[in-house]
């Protein structure tokens, strides 16, 4: 794989047509991870200034679980030509806890790096998020992006409040050589070809999926939304995730009997390893596949990401549109950022083809940047064939708690983990689950 890892021109440009709606998890973290550049690393948010006028330099919160993405995006900062910000980086899960806390401070940090989608509505509809609507008229740094990032990045009166800066896809991903090993030319596209493989990778002594739900327990919402994609459709699915729909569904129930066909096949481990650490036994290959984002290809060694290949979740119901989840991040700012002009000035250096292409180079990820004037002349086998499968498909969403809540994806967290540990009473479970999602609705 070479360290470039490029976007093909005008990606976003095809989306167009679809869907790409907002709200997927982010990588979750086990460590506290802190990292700053200026003169005065890991303080708070300087002081508001007085007449609207900056009184210093911009204070960055962002969140990262790996530490080559993290410090990619601070060598990246470096070219930054306004004020050095501060940057104050901490562990996902950590940073989720306290991403209301941040937002409604006295004196917040000027910019957030989070997640597009519902989760950034939200809080612009509580009036904590500023205006960004100069970012992307005239000749600001969001101006030439797609009309569906636009969509995707805007508050439900349509004012843009987000700038989005790379998003990823999600698929099984696989090692070729291990495949090659057991004899398995060609991966699966249909759900029952999918059992017999995990049949027959069972009866070989290999699990035939990895998963990570122990310290990152919303990884098993991963196979919910993708198999109600495949059952219901992605309609359905956002429907669903917006409380149009009762999770006690017999179609909620038709996903859930798939999912318990898949529980036999799954790593007996993965209540102790987290989203990244899942990835161990498939690099040994003692597990075989693994549902999860393209962000895995920073948790490979080095020497076997050029081994790494993914195919799409096998169709279930050949009626049903294809879709595929297609997370996008980037940036907010709040309502009250101290350093209203800096804030926006680095938020437009983030956004543009430089500062995209330098971050994903360094970082080695396998994300695809939003600007269609990145440097297209060179990308990934594997990047080119994620840019195809996104814009092959029908729909595009993005993660449960993207195309929801946070507050939601802790009810599917609490639902699932305790439907992966006993199967047996889907409709319990449903119901169960269904009442704390009411709570959650009724906040």
């Amino acid at each position: 794989m070479t360290d470039s890892l490029r976007q093909a021109q005008g990606t976003f440009g095809a989306l167009t047509r679809r869907s790409l709606l907002g709200g997927a998890a982010a990588i979750g973290g086990a460590s506290l991870l802190s990292g700053c550049i200026g003169s005065s690393p890991g303080t708070s948010a300087p002081p508001a200034s007085s007449g609207g006028q900056p009184s210093g330099p911009a204070t960055l919160q962002i969140s990262f679980s790996e530490p080559k993405t993290r410090d990619a995006l601070l060598t990246t900062i470096k070219d930054f030509d306004g004020q050095a910000p501060t940057v104050n980086a901490v562990a996902t899960e950590q940073f989720r806890a306290q991403l209301s806390t941040y937002l409604t401070s006295a004196t917040p940090p000027d910019v957030i790096g989070w997640l597009a989608g519902s989760v950034a509505r939200d809080y612009a509809s509580k009036g904590l998020l500023l205006d960004l609507s100069d970012l992307w008229t005239g000749d600001g740094a969001c101006a030439n992006f797609s009309d569906s990032l636009r969509s995707l990045c805007s508050d439900e009166s349509g004012k843009p409040i987000f700038v989005p800066t790379s998003y990823y896809w999600w698929s099984i991903f696989y090692k070729k050589s291990a495949f090659a090993k057991w004899g398995i030319t060609e991966p699966p596209k249909v759900w029952d070809d999918f059992i017999a493989l995990c049949d027959d990778l069972k009866g070989r002594g290999v699990h035939p999926l990895t998963n990570g739900i122990g310290s990152t327990p919303w990884m098993s919402s991963g196979w919910f939304d993708y198999l109600n994609l495949r059952v219901n459709g992605a309609p359905f699915h956002r429907d669903l995730l917006a409380g149009k729909f009762p999770f006690t569904d017999e179609r909620v129930a038709a996903v859930l009997e798939k999912y318990k066909q898949l529980i036999p096949y799954f790593d007996p481990n993965m209540r102790s390893y987290s989203v990244q650490e899942a990835v161990t036994p498939m690099v040994q290959d003692k597990s075989a596949m693994y549902l999860v984002g393209a962000f895995v290809s920073v948790s490979m060694p080095k020497d076997m990401v050029d081994d790494l290949d993914f195919f799409s979740v096998p169709t279930i119901d050949p009626a049903i549109p294809s879709a595929e989840e297609a997370p996008t991040d980037g940036y907010m700012a709040a309502a009250k950022a101290p350093n209203v002009e800096e804030a926006k000035k680095l938020m437009s250096f983030l956004a543009s083809p430089a500062a995209q292409q330098k971050y994903i180079e360094l970082s080695g990820s396998s994300n695809l940047p939003t600007s269609p004037d990145v440097d297209t002349s060179s990308f990934s086998p594997l990047v080119q064939k994620g840019i195809k499968l996104l814009n092959e498909t029908e729909e595009i969403t993005q993660f449960f708690n993207r195309d929801s809540s946070d507050a939601l994806q802790l009810t599917a967290d609490a639902a699932l983990n305790k439907f992966l540990d006993d199967p047996s009473d889907i409709a319990g479970t449903l119901k169960d689950w269904q009442a704390a999602a009411d709570r959650v609705f009724k906040q």
